[in-house]
């Protein structure tokens, strides 16, 4: 079965950084990709960025030039990297995977984590 643990979440103040870190286990997690998504209170849960296993990756427009996704397939983690950070940016995180990035649709996401808050006042 898929694992995925999410951590790295907190309360931050607008413009400050966060590093937001997902282990993975029970697949072969170098073929895979992965993304992190956010949702906050009564919104729908929104991609926020994917990245696949040679590196690539894509973002959503609201997080371009402030989030970056990056892997470690030695150590199967994959992070996120959050700066200039906004109050728009609160929501709880979540990361998930599916076998390729052809989509950064919650809905194509079969394996998720528990989710790690951020807060930016």
């Amino acid at each position: 079965d898929v694992q995925l643990v999410e951590s790295g979440g907190g309360t931050v103040q607008a413009g400050g950084s966060l590093r937001l870190s997902c282990v993975s286990s029970g697949y072969t997690y170098s073929t895979d990709c992965m993304g992190w998504f956010r949702q906050a209170p009564g919104k729908e849960r929104e991609g926020v960025a994917v990245v696949d296993s040679d590196g690539n990756a894509v973002y959503a427009d609201s997080v371009k030039g402030r989030f970056t996704i990056s892997k470690d397939n030695a150590k199967n983690i994959v992070y996120l990297q959050m700066s200039s950070l906004k109050v728009e940016d609160t929501a709880m995180y979540y990361c998930a995977t599916r076998r390729y990035c052809t989509s950064m649709s919650p809905a194509a996401f079969g394996y998720w984590g528990q989710g790690t808050q951020v807060t930016v006042s």
